[in-house]
């Protein structure tokens, strides 16, 4: 479980394909703090860590996992935002946030307005039902705020603002248009969803 407040930005050093993919990512926290078998939440992907160094550790990536993710955010040099898991008395900065990704987006357009980023994110059919505006969403997992939605001519585009604080600490204000992101819906959204579902 994690809140979708970044902690760190790592890098992939080395992405080695074998029967799983294998990353090795650089990362600024105190390793021997880390455990084996510990989560880490890897731009919104909840990963095992299965190896580590004193400033590294090292997930697999199932086949599954690559083909439900953006394209492009496993690459040897990539830049990925990282969160370890909650802890029982951690502050619940963000919401709830389970690190699987619910569908892929595009990033359709990036404006600065004012000091901040505007952000224009097409969302899969799938998801458009579970978004709605003031309501949370994780990017790349950043959680978000929903300023606006955007249903026309059958697609779905959300709004959403990057103030300086969130686009310094992250990867989202670097996105360029064209960029895929993995997104997760709210966890109530899915619940009321289902709920719904079964009165109909």
């Amino acid at each position: 479980m994690f809140t979708g407040i970044i902690t760190d930005i790592g890098t992939i050093t080395k992405a080695d394909q074998r029967g799983d993919l294998r990353l090795a990512i650089t990362c600024s926290y105190d390793m021997e703090d880390v455990d084996i078998g510990a989560s880490i939440a890897c731009s919104g992907v909840c990963l095992t860590v299965v190896e580590k160094g004193t400033d590294w550790f090292a997930v697999d990536l199932s086949a599954e996992t690559l083909y439900c993710t953006a394209a492009g955010h496993w690459n040897e040099g990539g830049k990925l935002n990282l969160e370890r898991a909650l802890k029982v008395g951690d502050e619940l900065g963000g919401h709830i946030v389970t690190g699987h990704v619910d569908g892929v987006g595009e990033v359709e357009t990036h404006e600065k307005e004012g000091d901040s980023h505007r952000l224009a994110i097409s969302v899969p059919g799938a998801i458009a039902p579970f978004v709605a505006a003031k309501g949370s969403i994780t990017i790349d997992g950043v959680s978000l705020t929903v300023n606006s939605v955007d249903d026309a001519d059958g697609k779905t585009a959300i709004g959403l603002n990057i103030i300086p604080h969130t686009a310094s600490v992250t990867t989202l204000g670097a996105l360029q248009a064209g960029q895929t992101v993995n997104l997760e819906i709210d966890v109530l959204a899915r619940y009321l969803k289902r709920m719904e579902d079964m009165r109909g």
